[in-house]
């Protein structure tokens, strides 16, 4: 009796981690996916279990098959989603912010426009009293101290729309650096971090620092940002209602994979920086109960989770996007 007792809550544990559902990928939106999650388990009982550990690596387990679901931020070329019979599409909008550690300014109370962000971050900008950042905020006190300049330390979809921004304003920075999920950091003083985590703990701790994090990451550390100059040459700051600007008029179906690119957009109100988090997913799944559940996990947070992306200033897909999502590209799943 003890021995089929035991064979019983044995099928039950293993039934219910079944229901559970597991991702992996960029920490970009890790905050959104962790407060989805917490609410799709309220309402269903299922878990869903993501690691946050980077773009890069939530490709690999996908592609290893390790996880029901990768996450990136710098998307999958249409040619290695066909070659591994995969689909994507993209989940939240979000924006990526350049953070200092300086004392005595406020949160957007500096400004920089890109030409000189890149110029700082290829090191010829090494003190933050060079004279063309002195230029760019006349009546700043701005301090004779050393630039460090703080980067992702693994492969991140952060780092590569970063990079794909300054590849866009900075031909020398395209030429020397170019834009990717992991480059080589020509500034001579740098310091790497995992994730938008460890970028927010080293630019908190290193004086005179610079980074690039994800805008719920400068919420939760009460990080001081930058503003930056857009490509209609307008200043603006970081938010929900920029990040909208920026993807306002995308055609996501334009692209292999729905992977467009929505960084340095000519709406007068977008943020330069700002980015789609995409989710992979194999189109005949090696666990089909397990997929499944995926799409259940997202058709909800589509329709339930707008609420929860904005008050942590993300911007949620408008309907007709995510209906779209999932006529056009969910159906390819078997």
């Amino acid at each position: 009796m003890n021995k089929l007792l035991a064979i019983l809550l044995a099928a039950v544990t293993v039934s219910a981690q079944a229901a559970d559902i597991t991702g992996a990928g960029a920490t970009f939106p890790f905050p959104i996916y962790a407060k989805w999650a917490e609410g799709y388990k309220k309402v269903t009982g299922t878990g869903m279990n993501y690691q946050s550990i980077g773009s890069s690596g939530g490709i690999r387990q996908i592609n290893a098959k390790t996880v029901d679901f990768g996450a990136t931020d710098a998307p999958v070329s249409g040619e290695n989603l066909d070659k591994m019979a995969q689909v994507q599409f993209p989940a939240i909008i979000g924006g990526t912010v350049p953070v200092v550690n300086l004392d005595g300014f406020k949160p957007g109370e500096l400004r920089i426009t890109g030409p000189v962000m890149a110029e700082v971050f290829m090191g010829n900008i090494s003190k933050w009293n060079d004279p063309k950042l002195v230029a760019l905020n006349p009546g700043k006190n701005l301090p004779n101290e050393a630039i460090t300049i703080v980067h992702r330390a693994d492969g991140s979809g952060t780092t590569f729309n970063w990079t794909d921004y300054i590849s866009t304003v900075s031909p020398e920075w395209l030429q020397r650096v170019g834009r990717g999920a992991a480059v080589k950091w020509p500034a001579a003083t740098s310091v790497g971090g995992k994730g938008n985590e460890g970028v927010a703990a080293n630019v908190n701790r290193i004086k005179g620092s610079i980074g690039y994090v994800e805008y719920a990451y400068v919420k939760k550390n009460n990080m001081t940002f930058l503003q930056l100059q857009n490509k209609s040459g307008k200043y603006v700051s970081p938010d929900d209602l920029t990040f909208a600007a920026a993807a306002d008029g995308a055609d996501w179906f334009s692209v292999p994979g729905m992977g467009l690119s929505i960084v340095d957009q000519k709406n007068p109100n977008a943020w330069p920086v700002s980015s789609a988090s995409f989710i992979i997913m194999y189109k005949t799944p090696a666990n089909k109960a397990n997929s499944d559940e995926v799409l259940k996990f997202f058709d909800w947070a589509f329709k339930n989770g707008k609420k929860d992306a904005v008050d942590l200033d993300y911007v949620p897909l408008p309907d007709a996007l995510t209906k779209q999502i999932r006529e056009r590209v969910w159906t390819q799943i078997k």
